[in-house]
């Protein structure tokens, strides 16, 4: 069945369709395939590829001349070759027995965007795939049937081989899947959803499980999170510079222009546009007495422009692995060549996330050190712990012990996972990117640094609070307000985990924080 326009499931006909051009993928696609219930099809010439590459795999199996992949063992078992009659066979057990992960289940839109990628990568017609087999993935994918597949067991290289073998057992009927809320069996579902178990052929187990797709899911996943979380301190950073009344001057753009940041200019252009006819700036610039901030303020531009470059570098890596071709044998159509290489090797991935990791961890370390700065009544020039009765009150005290906890943790976090390998396959393996590790710990990374900017954002918010009637920037004034909606000032001490909690639910809303992102990520010379 071609998973066409004309032949995509008519019960399905009201949701929203796109047709996949496989290999051109953006990261608006991403974001909006995978947050959103559109079904995807490919079209006749994407089809077309799909079958010239299966024919020269069919020339392979009718000459019977050994090639990798297709009529042999793998990995060190690359020189035994495999009878005729159980080409088919060797492909299944080749599923089985690689489906060999552990660990919790990772989150189902991680394994839609891994199936996204998948299918991106298969539909170019250099894996050899029968449209069956690749029809199959994307009914699983249209009907969001998403297999359970456990975030431990791949070091990125071949591929992600254990995680992408629990993600092609439901093709199969084996293991389990997510299906309308439910944990079944990948056979249970399939019924349910009308559609038939795959018999894979010639070389598709290999193809299924060769690739980088769970370690770049991982990773752009961790990338769509840094970047809204620098979208996020952007405005906390904002609003504790108004809080303290700090200087605007190293916002200057001429100090970004000598830089030769582009970066610190598209964040220092957004901050004096979000601090623009704020009453606490304009009093400061009247009657301040200070030289200089502390660096956690006054060096916001040039931290905040260098993370703005990393995040930016590694989304044109992460983007080139997505749309790319990374499983393992090769089928080259054009030159009539079946080729071993390596482009299941995740370097660039695990390379990718690490950058994002110390990039996201040192969003999170400056702004644990404005929340010290805003507690500490000496440099703050406001009340101690940022509430009245200090003493009684505890205010702020333990939000930012939290905050240094996770700070802290992030340290550890940081380090880079693509330095380590180990060998695998007896040897044969003998250099690997540890690229899922990499992304799975970035996303810890994130979850910690959005929860640190929760605490500083209450904190700057209640700085505000407490120069009242003096008031922030128009624009800075209507994000205080969602936080006020929901969480009041606090004049005395009461259960605050709570507040941390609404507070995140109210900053990663993208009513909060897309008018800023759209300002610092969307330009197109980038």
């Amino acid at each position: 069945m071609n998973l066409t326009i004309d032949t995509i499931n008519k019960p399905h006909m009201k949701n929203q369709l796109f047709c996949l051009q496989p290999g051109n993928l953006s990261l608006e696609d991403l974001q909006k395939l995978i947050f959103n219930p559109i079904h995807i099809y490919l079209d006749q010439k994407t089809y077309q590829r799909i079958d010239e590459s299966r024919a020269l795999v069919q020339d392979v199996i009718d000459s019977e001349q050994s090639v990798y992949g297709i009529n042999t063992g793998f990995g060190l078992l690359a020189d035994q070759k495999i009878s005729k009659k159980d080409l088919k066979e060797l492909q299944k057990r080749l599923v089985l027995s690689h489906a060999s992960g552990v660990g919790k289940p990772l989150e189902s839109l991680v394994v839609k965007l891994i199936m996204l990628l998948k299918i991106n990568s298969l539909a170019q017609g250099y894996s050899g795939i029968t449209q069956n087999t690749l029809d199959t993935l994307i009914a699983l994918y249209n009907h969001e049937i998403y297999p359970i597949i456990p975030e431990k067991g791949s070091v990125g290289a071949s591929g992600d081989l254990a995680p992408l073998a629990h993600m092609s057992m439901a093709l199969i009927g084996e293991g389990d899947v997510n299906y309308n809320g439910q944990h079944i069996s990948a056979k249970k579902a399939l019924d349910q959803a009308g559609i038939s178990i795959v018999t894979l052929q010639e070389k598709e187990g290999l193809a299924l499980l060769n690739g980088t797709q769970v370690s770049t899911a991982l990773a752009i996943m961790g990338l769509i999170k840094t970047m809204r979380n620098f979208s996020i301190a952007t405005i906390s950073g904002s609003l504790s510079i108004d809080a303290v009344q700090a200087s605007i001057k190293p916002f200057h753009p001429k100090i970004a222009e000598i830089k030769k940041s582009k970066g610190q200019i598209i964040f220092s252009n957004v901050v004096r546009d979000l601090l623009d006819k704020s009453q606490l700036m304009e009093v400061h610039q009247k009657s301040c007495q200070k030289v200089q901030d502390p660096y956690s303020l006054r060096c916001q531009p040039q931290v905040m422009g260098a993370i703005w470059q990393v995040i930016n570098n590694a989304k044109t890596h992460l983007l080139n692995e997505a749309n790319g071709v990374s499983d393992n044998p090769l089928i080259l159509t054009e030159e009539k060549e079946i080729i071993s290489g390596g482009n299941f090797h995740a370097e660039i991935s695990a390379m990718s996330a690490d950058m994002l990791s110390f990039a996201c961890a040192e969003i999170g370390a400056i702004a644990e050190r404005r929340i010290a700065l805003l507690i500490d009544k000496n440099l703050s020039g406001l009340p101690a712990f940022l509430v009245n009765d200090a003493g009684l009150n505890s205010g702020f005290m333990l939000a930012h012990v939290t905050a240094s906890a996770l700070a802290s943790e992030n340290k550890t976090l940081a380090h880079p996972a693509c330095v380590d390998s180990l060998p695998t396959s007896a040897n044969q393996e003998d250099h690997v990117s540890m690229a899922t590790f990499a992304g799975a710990k970035l996303n810890t990374i994130c979850d910690n640094v959005l929860s640190i900017l929760a605490i500083e954002t209450l904190a700057a918010c209640q700085g505000i609070s407490l120069k009242a009637p003096l008031k922030s920037s128009p624009v800075l004034t209507q994000k205080l307000q969602l936080i006020r909606d929901k969480v009041p000032s606090y004049d005395q001490d009461r259960y605050f985990a709570k507040d941390i909690e609404t507070a995140t639910s109210i900053i990663t809303n993208k009513i909060y924080y897309e008018d800023i992102q759209a300002k610092l990520f969307n330009h197109t010379d980038q």
